[in-house]
């Protein structure tokens, strides 16, 4: 969980979700230039939660699925900040569900920034269901980023 404690008081950010897939990369580039317009940090939030599978079959431990989500996640956000020089950034891997996690980072936020799905979308479907959660409940304002 990131506490909002941890923010630097009085100095502008932006919060953008990451997740691996091309809308939220997307999204990230997108906040990239939004913080260079506006001279706000980013903090970028990747959120991963142990799956409810491990129940079933204990086969991994808690180091075993951050591991996974790093390698998963690492060339994501390296792709998204590939033009971020000259803004302050910081990468937060959390353990948390992903909407929580994002609204509780979102606190005190200029914007939270999000990609419209995840990798898999129902066609037809307009929002993924963390897209729809942070609309709902951020605490600022929220720039949903629709992928091609």
């Amino acid at each position: 969980m990131v506490e909002s404690s941890e923010q630097q008081v009085g100095k502008h950010f932006i919060v953008v979700g990451v997740d691996g897939s091309g809308a939220s990369i997307d999204a990230l580039r997108w906040a990239v230039g939004q913080a260079k317009l506006t001279g706000a940090r980013l903090e970028v939030i990747a959120a991963w939660e142990v799956p409810w599978t491990i129940m079933v079959s204990p086969t991994k431990v808690d180091d075993d699925y951050f591991r996974e989500v790093r390698e998963r996640l690492d060339p994501a956000i390296q792709e998204g900040l590939s033009d971020a020089e000259g803004v302050d950034v910081t990468v937060r891997i959390v353990e948390w569900e992903s909407a929580p996690s994002l609204i509780s980072a979102a606190e005190g936020a200029d914007m939270l920034v999000i990609g419209s799905h995840r990798y898999g979308t129902v066609k037809g479907m307009h929002l993924g269901s963390v897209a729809s959660y942070c609309a709902h409940h951020a605490p600022c304002p929220v720039m949903i980023y629709r992928h091609a």
